[in-house]
């Protein structure tokens, strides 16, 4: 079914691909990266509870509020509030809460950015094999060569940003919509993969004891 928009910035041909983006903008590196760690470290199943809480009573909240700003105003952010807000006989000066959404998600570029060109020349390295020895005693060292080569990481994060703007200039449905659609299966079974190869050749009980036992005095 697809989703009708008179929005000047084009509008998404199917709920799948808006679902597919959705899930992209919020699903990062640090859900797979550091939250399996900081929860095992920090509670496990005390933190994954009170994650979940916060999830579901601030998380999920705001980006519903979100999702109908945006239905309603079919604009940018501060001109989707600002409209919204009058129309509503209140103060256009409400558009500052669209003004920190734009702010926010460039705060995030400018750090996700550089994570992801870290990660473009690890997925190169990877191709050619360049890796394949590293091991949890000289991974860290090897992350440091790269880090700490200026012009190495310049080059990766310019790359990363070229290939993000050439996607976002395309617009919704010839940019964006054609990313996801490709981007989200792959990594559903990147993951999927993983989770066979961690239970193949790890110890899933401890894995599990780890993130989910509950350590209150953590």
């Amino acid at each position: 079914m697809a989703v009708t928009s008179a929005s000047p910035h084009g509008s998404w041909s199917s709920r799948l691909a808006f679902i597919f983006a959705a899930v992209g903008s919020a699903v990062g590196l640090g859900n797979i990266w550091k939250f399996p760690y900081e929860a095992g470290e920090g509670g496990g199943g005390a933190f994954v509870l009170v994650y979940l809480l916060f999830v579901f009573g601030i998380g999920v909240p705001v980006m519903i509020a979100e999702l109908s700003l945006g239905r309603r105003g079919r604009l940018s952010p501060p001109n989707a509030v600002r409209k919204v807000a009058l129309e509503e006989g209140r103060h256009a000066g409400w558009a500052v809460i669209g003004w920190m959404g734009v702010i926010g998600a460039f705060l995030i570029l400018s750090f996700y950015s550089v994570i992801a060109g870290v990660t473009l020349s690890y997925m190169v390295e990877s191709f050619f094999g360049a890796i394949r020895d590293l091991t949890p005693g000289n991974s860290a060292d090897h992350f440091s060569l790269i880090v700490e080569d200026g012009w190495r990481m310049v080059g990766w994060h310019a790359l990363f940003m070229a290939i993000t703007i050439y996607v976002v200039a395309r617009g919704i449905k010839g940019g964006l919509e054609k990313a996801v659609m490709w981007m989200m299966p792959a990594l559903f079974l990147i993951l999927i993969l993983l989770v066979v190869y961690a239970l193949a050749v790890g110890d899933a009980g401890a894995a599990f004891r780890f993130l989910f036992e509950p350590k209150l005095e953590d």
